[in-house]
C-alpha cells in the first residue's frame, strides 16, 4: 500500500511538472534571432548569458566534403533570469539538445538556435548548454575552409556558427577545449597547446586546450597530412608550425624566422601574450591570411609563388603576428572598433619593412595619406566604418581599416611624440590583455599618457568625413576620391588573390590581398 501511494505521489508529481512546463511554453512567444545590438553585425552574439568555456568535440571521417559529426558543451553564467537561450548556429542539423543534463526543447529562428531550457535559468546561475548537431564543410561564406588535404578554419568575422554553436560575437571570449578525431594517418591541431592524444583503432583522437580567453572568430582547427615543426622562441616560448608534411624542407627557411619576428615585437610592445604560436600553411586558395589565435593561418603559395618578394611575405608574417597583441589578447568590443586591431597590425608591419628591408614609413604614411579621402568615401572613417556588403562580410577589411588606420597611429605619434606613443602602446595591450575594449578605452588612455584632453584630435582623425591636416607635415595633401582611387595601383588581381608589381611605388601590403 505504502509502495502503490509512493508511486502514485511520483506520478502525480511528475504530471504537475508536465503541465507547467507546456504551459510556460504556451505562454512564451515564438522563437526569435537576438543580437547584441553591434552597429556592423547587429544579428550577432545574444543577450542573457556569459560563455565560460567551450569543449568542442568533431569527429572527421576523411572526406572533407561530407559534414562533422559534433558536440558542443558550453559552460556559462546566466546576467539575467532565462526561460530560452538563443546560441548563434546555421549550416548544421542539431540533432539533440540538454541543458544541464535535462533534454530541451529546440528551435531555429534565422541563424539563432532557440533553446527551451525544462526549467527556467535564474540570474547569476551557471548553466551547461549540451549541442549534438553536425558541422558542414560545404558551401560558401566562412567556416570550415577545404584545404587540399582536408580542413582548416576561417571564422572572421561573422562565420564561427558555421561551425559550431556559441555566443559569436568578440565581446564574450571563453577559454577553448577542442577535442578532434581523424583516421590515424593524419593529424590534427587546434587554438593552444596539445594536453593528449590517444589511438584506438584506426583513429586518433587530439584534445588541445588554451590557456587564455578566446573570441570565437578566432578559433582554429587543422586536419591534414601535417608535419608539425617544433622549435623554441624567446624566453622558451613553445614555437610549433603546422605545415603540409610534403613541404616540410621547402618551408622551412620561412619557418625559422618566426622566433626573431616575435623578439622583435617584444621589444616594441612587452611580453608575447600567449603560451605558444606558430603558423598553420594550408593549401588553399582564400586571398587573404587570418590571425587565429596562436596558430595564424597562411596559404601555401603566400611562401611557394614567385610574384611575392621576401620583404613583402615577411611583412605579412609579422602582420598577423601583431594581431596576436592587438586583435587577439586585447579583442575589439565591437566591431567598429576594427581598426584597432588592423590599424596595429599594419604600423608594426609597415615598421617592420622600414627596419629589415628598407622601406620607410614615412614614404608609406604619406601615400597612404594621398589617398585617405578616397578611403573614407569609400569605407567610411576609420572609428565608424559602413557595413560590409550584404553577402559579403570580408568586404568590410576595406583599405581604411589597415594602411587608412595605421596613418591615425602615425598622426597620434606625430602629435605626442614617440616617447609617449610608445608607452601608450604597452599600456594598452598590458592593461586590457586577454579581455576587450573600444575606441574610447584607447583614445581614454593616450589622452591619460600624453597628460591633455586628446578628444578634438581623435574625433577629427577617427570620425571625420575627410582626413586632417598631418602634424608636422603641413604640407601632405589628400586627393579627392577619384584621383586616389586611381592611385591603386601595382595590383593584378586573380580570381582568389592579388599578386604585386615590384616596379610600383606603393611600399606597403598589397590592398587586393587582405592580410586579416
Amino acid at each position: 500500500m505504502l509502495s502503490t501511494l509512493f508511486t502514485s505521489s511520483r506520478l502525480r508529481a511528475a504530471l504537475l511538472a508536465a503541465a507547467s512546463a507546456t504551459l510556460v511554453a504556451a505562454t512564451l512567444p515564438p522563437p526569435e534571432p537576438l543580437g547584441i545590438g553591434d552597429p556592423l553585425f547587429p544579428y550577432l552574439g545574444n543577450p542573457g548569458y556569459d560563455v565560460l568555456t567551450y569543449d568542442l568535440a568533431f569527429t572527421y571521417s576523411g572526406d572533407n566534403g561530407k559534414p562533422l559529426d559534433a558536440i558542443t558543451k558550453i559552460d556559462a553564467t546566466a546576467t539575467r533570469r532565462l526561460d530560452r537561450i538563443n546560441l548563434d548556429f546555421t549550416h548544421g542539423e542539431v540533432r539533440s539538445v540538454e541543458v544541464d543534463g535535462a533534454a530541451a526543447e529546440f528551435a531555429t529562428a534565422g541563424e539563432d538556435l532557440v533553446i527551451t531550457p525544462a526549467e527556467e535559468v535564474d540570474e547569476g546561475e551557471r548553466m551547461r548548454i549540451t549541442v549534438h548537431h553536425t558541422s558542414d564543410p560545404s558551401g560558401e561564406g566562412g567556416g570550415w575552409l577545404r584545404t587540399t588535404d582536408g580542413l582548416a578554419m576561417a571564422n572572421q568575422a561573422d562565420a564561427g556558427h558555421r561551425v559550431f554553436p556559441g555566443n559569436d560575437h568578440p565581446a564574450d571570449k571563453a577559454y577553448f577545449t577542442f577535442r578532434i578525431t581523424v583516421p590515424k594517418r593524419l593529424t590534427a591541431v587546434a587554438n593552444g597547446l596539445r594536453v593528449a592524444k590517444a589511438v584506438a583503432g584506426r583513429h586518433a583522437t587530439f584534445v588541445y586546450r588554451t590557456k587564455h580567453p578566446m573570441a570565437t572568430e578566432l578559433a582554429q582547427v587543422s586536419i591534414g597530412d601535417s608535419a608539425v615543426v617544433h622549435r623554441e622562441g624567446p624566453g622558451g616560448l613553445p614555437v610549433r608550425d603546422v605545415v603540409p608534411a610534403a613541404d616540410r624542407d621547402l618551408l622551412e627557411p620561412w619557418l625559422k624566422k618566426t622566433p626573431d619576428q616575435i623578439r622583435w615585437m617584444e621589444r616594441q610592445v612587452g611580453t608575447y601574450p600567449f603560451e605558444t604560436y606558430g603558423l598553420l600553411i594550408a593549401g588553399a586558395d582564400t586571398g587573404f591570411e587570418l590571425e587565429t589565435q596562436t596558430l595564424s593561418l597562411f596559404e601555401r603559395s603566400l611562401f611557394t609563388s614567385s610574384a611575392f618578394s621576401e620583404w613583402y611575405v615577411d611583412s605579412v608574417m609579422v602582420h598577423e603576428l601583431a594581431h596576436q597583441w592587438f586583435g587577439d589578447s586585447v579583442s575589439p568590443r565591437t566591431w567598429s572598433d576594427l581598426w584597432l586591431n588592423e590599424g596595429h597590425a599594419t604600423w608594426y608591419e609597415a615598421r617592420y619593412a622600414q627596419e629589415h628591408a628598407g622601406k620607410t614609413l614615412e614614404t608609406r604614411m604619406r601615400d597612404a595619406y594621398r589617398r585617405s579621402d578616397g578611403w573614407r568615401v569609400d569605407g567610411g572613417p576609420p572609428a565608424a566604418p559602413k557595413p560590409p556588403k550584404p553577402g559579403d562580410q570580408i568586404s568590410l577589411f576595406r583599405p581604411i581599416v589597415y594602411d587608412g588606420s595605421a596613418l591615425v597611429l602615425y598622426a597620434l605619434r606625430q602629435e605626442i611624440g614617440a616617447d609617449a606613443f610608445g608607452r601608450l602602446e604597452r599600456d594598452w595591450v598590458r592593461i586590457h590583455r586577454d579581455g576587450t575594449a573600444t575606441t574610447a578605452d584607447f583614445t581614454a588612455l593616450a589622452s591619460e599618457v600624453a597628460g591633455r584632453d586628446l578628444s578634438a584630435f581623435f574625433t577629427a582623425w577617427l570620425y571625420g568625413r575627410t582626413t586632417p591636416p598631418m602634424p608636422g607635415h603641413p604640407d601632405w595633401r589628400s586627393d579627392p576620391p577619384k584621383a586616389a582611387k586611381s592611385r591603386e595601383t601595382g595590383v593584378t588581381a586573380g580570381p582568389n588573390r592579388a599578386t604585386i608589381d615590384e616596379s610600383a611605388t606603393r611600399p606597403g601590403i598589397n590592398p587586393g590581398r587582405h592580410a586579416l
